[in-house]
C-alpha cells in the first residue's frame, strides 16, 4: 500500500478545519499522517480548546511558526521536511474532501512514473456565488486530463496549471526539481509545475478527486488578489513569459455571458464585467509593481506579511 502523507498550512482555524481531518481520516486510501504547519499557536490553542483534539486525531500532527516566518513556500517546504513518505498530499485548511475516494483518485496517476503531481478538482461550496460556480467549472471541469510541456503551445498558461489547494506529489521528483520556490508572494504551486513539465514530467488532473473550495471575493478582493499575481509574473519571467495568460481571462467572460444568460440572470454580466476589470487593473498593476512607491504597493498587496 502506497505511503502518503498530507500537509496543511493553517492560520486562525475554523470549523472547516475538522470537518477537513474528518473528510482525511475516511479515505479510501488510508493517510499515513497528517502535518499541521500552523501560523501563531494561540490561535490553534484557542481553537481546540476544550476538546481533545490529539486523542480524537492521532494521525495529526501539529508545528507552529510565527507569522513572520510564514511564506508560501517555505512554509510548505518545511512541512515536506517533516516527512518521510514517498508521496505527500499539498492542500488548504479552507478546503474539505468531497468525496472518500479523493486520495486514491489523485493517486492512481503515479503508476506512471513520469508523473510529477496530479490535482484535484475544485467544486464549489453551498454558499458560492453563481459567477464564483461558473469560475470553478470554468477553470476545474468535470474531465480529467495529462498534460506536458507539448501542451504549451495549444494551451498556454493552462499547461502547467496546478492548484496546491489540493495536489499529490512525488518526493523523489520534488527533491529533484528543489521543491517549492522560497520565499514567494503567490503562484508557488504554478512555478513549480512549470519546473515539472520543463524537467519533462506529466501534471495530472484528475475531475473525480473532489474537494470542496470557493470564495465569494468583492471586486476590491480580487483588485488585491490579481495584484499578487502580477507581481509573481513579474518576478518569474523565465515561468511565465511565451504563454497566453489575460487571453484565459477573456475566454472566461465570453463563455460565462451565455451561462449567465441560460440562467436568467443577465444582471451579473454587469458584476462579472466589474471584477473582471478589477482583475485585470490588479494584474496589470502588479507586473509593474517596481515602478511604484512601495507604500502603494504594500496597499494594493493581500499578502502584505510578505513586504516586510
Amino acid at each position: 500500500m502506497l505511503e502518503v502523507d498530507v500537509i496543511i498550512p493553517v492560520y486562525k482555524p475554523t470549523r472547516k478545519l475538522l470537518a477537513l481531518l474528518d473528510g482525511l481520516m475516511g479515505q479510501t486510501l488510508k493517510i499515513h499522517r497528517i502535518i499541521l504547519i500552523n501560523t501563531e499557536k494561540k490561535y490553534f490553542d484557542s481553537f481546540i480548546r476544550g476538546m481533545d483534539f490529539q486523542e480524537k486525531y492521532k494521525r495529526v500532527s501539529v508545528y507552529h511558526i510565527k507569522k513572520e516566518e510564514f511564506d508560501h513556500g517555505g512554509t510548505r517546504n518545511y512541512g515536506v521536511s517533516l516527512s518521510k513518505a514517498p508521496y505527500f498530499i499539498m492542500m488548504t485548511d479552507d478546503a474539505v474532501p468531497g468525496n472518500e475516494q479523493m486520495a486514491e483518485r489523485l493517486m492512481s496517476h503515479f503508476k506512471n512514473p513520469d508523473t510529477g503531481m496530479a490535482y484535484a478538482r475544485q467544486i464549489p461550496g453551498t454558499d458560492c456565488s453563481l459567477l464564483e460556480h461558473y469560475a470553478r467549472s470554468f477553470n476545474y471541469p468535470k474531465v480529467s486530463c495529462v498534460k506536458s510541456a507539448e501542451n504549451l503551445e495549444d494551451m498556454g498558461i493552462k499547461a502547467f496549471f496546478a492548484s496546491n489547494v489540493c495536489a499529490a506529489y512525488r518526493r523523489d521528483i520534488f527533491e529533484e526539481l528543489g521543491g517549492f520556490t522560497g520565499h514567494t508572494i503567490f503562484n508557488e504551486d504554478m512555478i513549480y509545475a512549470r519546473g515539472v513539465i520543463d524537467a519533462g514530467y506529466l501534471i495530472a488532473y484528475e475531475a473525480g478527486a473532489e474537494v470542496v473550495h470557493s470564495h465569494n471575493y468583492s471586486g476590491l478582493e480580487q483588485f488585491h488578489r490579481y495584484f499578487d499575481l502580477g507581481v509573481s509574473h513579474a518576478q518569474y519571467p523565465k515561468v511565465f513569459s511565451g504563454v497566453a495568460t489575460e487571453s484565459e481571462g477573456a475566454r472566461m467572460v465570453k463563455t460565462a455571458c451565455p451561462y449567465l444568460l441560460k440562467k436568467g440572470k443577465p444582471w451579473l454580466i454587469l458584476k462579472m464585467v466589474w471584477q473582471s476589470g478589477c482583475k485585470y487593473i490588479g494584474y496589470f498593476m502588479g507586473k509593474r509593481y517596481k515602478k511604484m512607491p512601495v507604500k502603494l504597493v504594500k496597499a494594493f498587496s493581500m499578502n502584505k506579511e510578505y513586504w516586510k
